[in-house]
């Protein structure tokens, strides 16, 4: 819970930003939020993983064009390169390099089949391109507001996230391994028992 809270930290910010100022005023708040969280895991010499650089490189680069223009169509892109970026990065390292980004990181504690790894690989990488088509639909087809934009990047793609890691982990549930079973197994199977003697 910590780390998905800590996660949002910039998101969080961003929305109370622009509740009491505005979307520029809210931008630059998330940008220093950005740039924060970096500096707090150096400081903690904790790791930082990759998708906190991809964020931090997104929200600069989309913010600071934000400011320096003042348009605030390029923030509200950043959702949606966000979660396409990521979505082309599960598939390009499966479909051009052979390598399964969801199983490296979750590999560890989770024994599925090659093509069960792969089903649950594409269906992030389809989670991801399907929410930032619909980050873009509510920025800019003209139905819904600033305000409206605002609550369905905090809250309705967030929400979405958690519906689907819920039916993700769901799923996942039938293929978890406590750790070190498979090693438990293992020794029990090959070694003797301790109070076993011959007659």
């Amino acid at each position: 819970m910590k780390k998905f809270l800590f996660d949002l930290f910039p998101l969080i910010l961003f929305f109370v930003a622009y509740r009491f100022a505005d979307i520029y005023t809210a931008t630059g708040v998330a940008m220093a939020a950005a740039v924060l969280q970096i500096a707090w895991l150096k400081l903690r010499s904790l790791p930082i993983e990759a998708t906190h650089w991809i964020n931090l490189g997104v929200i600069v680069f989309f913010g600071g064009a934000t400011l320096i223009l003042h348009d605030d169509a390029f923030i509200r892109w950043k959702p949606t390169v966000l979660y396409w970026l990521f979505g082309a990065i599960l598939l390009g390292a499966q479909l051009l390099f052979g390598r399964n980004l969801m199983q490296k990181m979750l590999g560890a504690k989770v024994d599925m089949p090659a093509p069960a790894w792969s089903r649950f690989n594409l269906s992030w990488a389809v989670f991801f391109l399907i929410a930032g088509a619909l980050n873009l639909y509510v920025a800019f087809s003209g139905r819904f507001t600033e305000s409206q934009w605002v609550n369905f990047k905090v809250f309705g793609l967030t929400v979405l996230l958690i519906i689907f890691v819920i039916i993700q982990s769901l799923w996942l549930a039938r293929h978890m391994t406590p750790a070190g079973q498979n090693a438990e197994a293992g020794n029990s199977g090959s070694n003797p028992r301790s109070d076993s003697k011959d007659d």
